[in-house]
């Protein structure tokens, strides 16, 4: 691990250690009986169903790729894709930042396609993540049985509801410099390299260089058609792991845990928002948020909003770990070694000259 993520890895450890320190104050009565009562209580066939439904997730994120990959390689299967997807995502669970390269790396292997081609598709991948999940979540804040059927949710709706619509603004925003790069990609980072070519540590390569990438994985896109198909996956894919939600919060069989899917998709925004403050294998920032929400607009007792939040973790992130720990031993892959190997190689992609 290199000076940098350590000091991020380190950084992000202290915020939350001293969110965990003010949810402990705000905690005082915490009922630690209660909270493994109610753990053990859950229904496991909800959480094996919830487990399952993330692993769908998986494939139908598989699916997606396999329609990117439609120009330059038509026959690849979506078996192919699966194995790499699972493997790159417990690379991103154990490792953090660091192994979120794994899975188009692997995949650029697998392809035998160059390794700049498949990160191009990833950032483009990254667009239609954000896209589609911003859309299921403005219906879930503006819609009648969303964020609207919250008893009494007052300055909390106000301002989430500001937040959405800032968000599918840059959505709009990103769809509109989408078009733009994808049009007139090379013009736009010849401007860019020129006009900050002053800037330290070569900025202006490097920002030029990911233009030129973003530009080339909207290649992929080779139609209307292909357009579609990737949104209607990316939608499908979102509302899955909604549903895997909604199995997890369920198991408890707790009135303020019957959460309907608008809703849930609320909670899901948290976690994701959370997501940004994660430490490598342990996580910690989607927890928090999560329980945040759950013992906050949703009522739920705090010990049960911290059993669900943790459980939350563990099936929609973490549960992929034991079957690419499989996967990767049947491979002979080494995550660190794979960590290590797309890092270098993006960096020469940076580098390099782009053709």
């Amino acid at each position: 691990m290199d000076k940098k993520r350590i000091v991020a890895s380190v950084v992000v450890f202290l915020i939350l250690a001293v969110l965990l320190y003010l949810q402990y104050r705000h905690w005082q009565s915490f009922d630690w009986g209660t909270f493994w009562s109610q753990t053990r209580r859950v229904n496991k066939l909800r959480i094996f169903y919830g487990v399952a439904l993330i692993y769908f997730a998986y494939v139908l994120r598989a699916v997606r790729w396999k329609i990117f990959l439609k120009p330059v390689r038509p026959k690849v299967s979506i078996i192919e894709l699966v194995s790499p997807t699972i493997v790159g995502f417990t690379g991103l669970a154990l490792l953090g930042r660091a192994g979120e390269f794994i899975r188009p790396y692997l995949i650029a292997r697998r392809t035998d396609l160059p390794f700049s081609s498949q990160l191009a598709v990833w950032a483009v991948e990254r667009i239609f993540d954000f896209g589609a999940f911003a859309l299921l979540l403005a219906v879930a804040v503006f819609r009648e049985g969303g964020m609207l059927s919250i008893p009494e949710p007052g300055q909390f709706y106000r301002g989430l509801k500001f937040g959405v619509f800032l968000l599918n603004l840059l959505v709009a925003i990103v769809a509109v410099v989408a078009v733009a790069v994808n049009r007139h990609g090379e013009a736009i980072a010849s401007w860019i390299e020129q006009r900050i070519a002053h800037m330290p540590r070569n900025l202006g390569q490097k920002v030029a260089a990911e233009v030129r990438k973003f530009g080339t994985g909207l290649n992929t896109i080779h139609g209307p058609v292909s357009l579609l198909w990737a949104a209607l996956t990316s939608l499908g894919m979102w509302y899955v792991i909604a549903l895997a939600y909604k199995a997890v919060t369920h198991s408890y069989d707790v009135p303020a845990l019957e959460i309907p899917i608008l809703q849930i998709l609320i909670l899901m925004g948290a976690s994701m928002a959370g997501s940004l403050l994660q430490l490598p294998g342990v996580g910690g920032g989607s927890q928090l948020a999560v329980i945040a929400m759950l013992s906050g607009p949703f009522h739920a007792p705090t010990e049960i909003a911290a059993s669900c939040g943790i459980m939350l973790w563990l099936v929609t992130f973490a549960a992929v770990i034991p079957l690419g720990l499989v996967l990767a031993h049947h491979e002979r892959l080494s995550l660190r070694k794979l960590s290590k190997e797309s890092h270098q190689a993006e960096e020469s992609e940076i580098s390099g000259p782009w053709v």
